[in-house]
């Protein structure tokens, strides 16, 4: 029972560094629509807008350090030797100023010194009440014909967006491992479901995660994908210039996500479609000039139209 108590309290943490990561992203959103202001302007008085930019940036790490010292608090959940050690890490925990994380160690440290008795009790609970993973109920609607089994993609697609929407699940590692693992199973319809979730997954990270490090493994993957619903999505990615923080000589410092942006270009030029084709003739002024140096000399090696994926190479 104490490894299910702690399981809830790593979930508070998770969420609550999920918040600062909504807080994050809403920050990164207004940085850039400043940045494009101050483009904008050309030569104008940009000192007010240059100050705002300079404001936010300054939020920006802070906001990316906190979201980083929340994992690494539910990191610490699982990692103490020994019982003393656990007991004088969740007693740090009941001193942060965060109710759902004080409940959750309030439980775990009951659960902690709970007799037997009253433990196996819990535990019948527990079973009575247990419920599949959420990915499971997700993959069990797939198995059934009356459901997500039947014949309309369209249903699973929309199924697979909804369940990667749901607060939390795309930064849940054990959600995202047990769709992966679904998409080697024998069942079509399972294994369909799985890969577009597994594709809504990744974007959310793709592009919503502070840590960019993180973010870039999701592009990868994604780039790597076989299925035809990446393609919007490695298009997404490229169209969205941003920052973000990694870590670098035990600290976070800004990087931009220009390497990843370079990652889905050159998926994109491989799936060779109507909209990667138009995705890369609009690269022409973006601000990063190796993307526009390499989308070019992409649209010389293949001109006209794009009409499907190229031949693997062999």
């Amino acid at each position: 029972m104490i490894g299910l108590g702690l399981r809830h309290l790593q979930d508070a943490l998770n969420k609550k560094a999920d918040s600062v990561q909504h807080e994050f992203v809403s920050v990164s959103q207004t940085l850039e629509d400043v940045g494009r202001q101050i483009v904008e302007l050309r030569g104008g008085d940009t000192s007010s807008l240059r100050a705002e930019q300079a404001a936010m940036r300054e939020r920006q790490q802070i906001l990316a350090d906190e979201v980083n010292l929340w994992r690494e608090r539910a990191r610490g959940v699982t990692s103490q030797r020994g019982q003393g050690s656990l007991r004088g890490y969740l007693e740090e925990l009941l001193q942060l100023d965060d109710p759902g994380v004080q409940t959750a160690a309030k439980h775990a440290l009951y659960l902690m010194d709970a007799p037997e008795e009253e433990l196996a009790k819990l535990a019948q609970q527990a079973d009575r009440s247990k419920e599949t993973t959420a990915a499971g109920r997700l993959l069990a609607r797939a198995r059934s014909p009356y459901d997500l089994g039947g014949d309309d993609p369209a249903a699973r697609k929309k199924a697979a967006i909804e369940f990667a929407n749901r607060p939390g699940m795309a930064q849940d590692d054990t959600a995202l491992a047990e769709i992966e693992a679904a998409m080697q199973t024998e069942d079509p319809r399972v294994q369909e479901t799985a890969a577009l979730a597994a594709i809504q997954l990744h974007r959310f990270r793709a592009i919503r995660l502070a840590e960019l490090d993180q973010a870039h493994t999701s592009v990868k993957w994604l780039a790597a994908s076989p299925h035809h619903e990446v393609v919007p999505v490695l298009i997404e990615i490229l169209e969205k210039p941003r920052s973000g923080f990694v870590e670098q000589d035990g600290g976070t410092v800004e990087r931009d996500n220009g390497a990843s942006r370079m990652v889905a270009m050159l998926r994109l030029v491989e799936w060779h479609t109507s909209e990667a084709h138009k995705a890369l003739r609009a690269l022409q002024f973006d601000r990063d000039p190796k993307l526009v140096q390499a989308a070019d000399r992409a649209l010389q090696l293949f001109p006209g139209e794009w009409k499907g994926p190229l031949p693997p190479k062999a």
